[in-house]
């Protein structure tokens, strides 16, 4: 045998084992690099999704809240059989359906059980009422479920058969002043559309569902494993998302995810995954919980399909030609074109999987591993900036229903929750600073005669005035709102008694000037009382309020300031 020969059959049998070893470590660090790129790809896939669905409900959780507390709904649950109230209940619960995102709502009442709903085209106007739910039929178990539950917000995705729609509903309790349970009241979402939107997004190899805390399947692009009406069924009987693996130990793995962060509920944005299979295809499952609305995001990724192997065949390609070009330099040009970048890389995955956007200065030669890191970086940068939009739009979207949940819709003031947070910040710096400030408590006289003789519209344009006036009455840093009816309160800080009933007897002029002017005109009755360092909101209130009748009981139209000493007065 020739010494060319030997050498050829050394160097090919050189090639063979570094070309076998090459093949070896290729699988190796493709898999680990695939399993790593995917679990950090699962956790930003869960937030996305996440965020899409919290983003799509939260502005329909506020308005059904806001609408189950609504005055005019409550006192009507009460009494329902009051023409008036339901008159005026019926008015709101169309003011509140044009606001809703599918232009539907529903009402429930729990003294007589009847169900009030209309939809986007408006096809019910007039006739509102659509059943009597009764306790007795399984279609109507959800209603008495949930208020014998008393849990004051539910999603829950169920066909109401008498309409003849299955949606996603948003039901929420309505309370009255005691705290009782009067009634329900909410919105629907239409399944087919919301599954389209937030669910089955098109997106290959992705796929995205989402659970109740029991782990009942509750949106899912195939509707045959929807868990519908999951609150009356017993456990059991329910489409849990167990039912989507054949593996015993998938299904233990699953439900495990689901318990661990029951644990760490408390933990905002932890985020479990694991490897499962998945009509026979290997898929990383990625879960999150979502306290907001109870409920667990899935996310399954078929790593094949997102990243197949066949990605990173020319990695073979570099590692033959470099060893046919010299076996000398095999170590060097490895150590530089490939290993090198590849550790970059990895460093900059781990960076990621921490959460860090921040990437360090990634090593990118021009070859395919440059380019997978051209790539990474780029889709880094595109998620991180995804990332910071969408918590940019959830913090806005978050204030803006902060903002409006403390200002009355009709005047614009600030309403009973904005004024108690003031008058809770003022007792606060009452205490730190040892000095008082003022409260001011009107009301308008002989306004319920103002609605029955000129209607509810004329009332509105009244207390939008009034409460005009009241904001030209006071001083920018004062605090005016509409307490609730045809009642307003003033907080003023910095005051002292002198200021406290120059202000309120200014209120009370201007309010019958500028009123004559209107050519309706109308008086008010103003109390006032300085509080006192260490005065709590309700001493502060009630002798204000006392105020305020005595000056009703004076006559009207006039401003009456109470100290501590005056006697207890019952409003009656």
């Amino acid at each position: 045998m020739s010494l060319k020969t030997r050498i050829l059959g050394l160097a090919a049998g050189l090639i063979v084992v570094a070309s076998l070893a090459s093949w070896l470590a290729y699988r190796e660090l493709s898999e680990n690099i695939i399993e790593r790129w995917g679990q950090q790809v699962a956790e930003i896939q869960v937030r996305y999704d996440s965020a899409r669905l919290l983003q799509s409900l939260e502005r329909e959780i506020g308005l059904a809240k806001q609408m189950a507390s609504s005055s005019a709904l409550i006192n009507w649950a009460v009494n329902p059989d009051a023409p008036a109230l339901e008159s005026e209940a019926i008015r709101q619960m169309e003011s509140f359906r044009s606001n809703f995102r599918d232009n539907s709502y529903f009402v429930a009442l729990l003294e007589n059980g009847h169900y009030y709903y209309n939809n986007e085209k408006n096809e019910y106007a007039g006739d509102q009422f659509r059943y009597v739910l009764d306790a007795d039929k399984p279609d109507d178990a959800w209603f008495f479920q949930l208020i014998e539950e008393g849990r004051d917000f539910h999603l829950n995705v169920n066909p109401d058969t008498e309409l003849g729609v299955t949606k996603l509903w948003i039901d929420v309790l309505m309370r009255d002043q005691t705290g009782q349970i009067v009634g329900m009241v909410g919105t629907g979402l239409n399944l087919d559309d919301f599954l389209q939107d937030i669910v089955d997004i098109g997106q290959e190899g992705i796929t995205t569902l989402f659970v109740d805390y029991n782990g009942a399947i509750q949106l899912y692009r195939d509707r045959n494993f929807i868990d519908f009406a999951s609150i009356i069924k017993p456990e059991g009987q329910k489409n849990t998302v167990d039912l989507l693996f054949d593996d015993p130990q998938d299904k233990q793995q699953i439900l495990g995810m689901l318990q661990l962060l029951k644990k760490r509920s408390d933990q905002v944005g932890q985020v479990e995954s694991g490897f499962v299979t998945v009509d026979g295809r290997k898929h990383l499952a990625g879960v999150a919980f979502l306290p907001a609305i109870g409920w667990f995001e899935i996310t399954l990724l078929d790593l094949n399909t997102l990243l197949p192997r066949s990605y990173l065949w020319p990695l073979v390609a570099v590692f033959l030609v470099t060893l046919l070009v010299t076996l000398l330099l095999f170590h060097l040009i490895i150590q530089s074109r490939i290993l090198k970048p590849i550790m970059s890389l990895e460093h900059a995955v781990e960076k990621v999987r921490e959460g860090s956007f921040d990437l360090p200065r990634l090593d990118k030669p021009d070859n395919e591993i440059g380019w997978l890191a051209d790539h990474f970086e780029k889709m880094t940068h595109s998620l991180g900036h995804s990332t910071r939009e969408l918590e940019a739009k959830v913090a806005q979207r978050t204030d803006e229903l902060n903002r409006l949940a403390r200002i009355d819709p009709l005047t614009g003031l600030k309403n009973r929750r904005g004024l108690d947070e003031v008058l809770d910040e003022e007792i606060q710096r009452a205490r730190r600073q040892e000095t008082g400030f003022g409260v001011i408590w009107l009301d308008i006289d002989h306004f319920k005669s103002i609605n029955d003789t000129l209607g509810h519209q004329a009332g509105d344009q009244i207390l939008c005035r009034v409460a005009l006036w009241l904001k030209a009455g006071v001083r920018p840093y004062d605090h005016p709102g509409r307490w609730g009816g045809d009642e307003f309160v003033v907080l003023l800080s910095p005051c002292d008694p002198e200021t406290l009933e120059r202000i309120a007897r200014r209120i009370c002029e201007s309010v019958a000037q500028e009123s004559q002017k209107t050519g309706t005109p109308v008086t008010v009755s103003v109390g006032g009382y300085f509080a006192s360092p260490g005065d709590n909101s309700d001493t502060i209130l009630r002798h204000a309020d006392h105020a305020l009748y005595q000056a009703k009981r004076e006559g009207r139209n006039r401003v009456r300031i109470g100290t501590t000493e005056d006697p207890e007065i019952n409003p009656a």
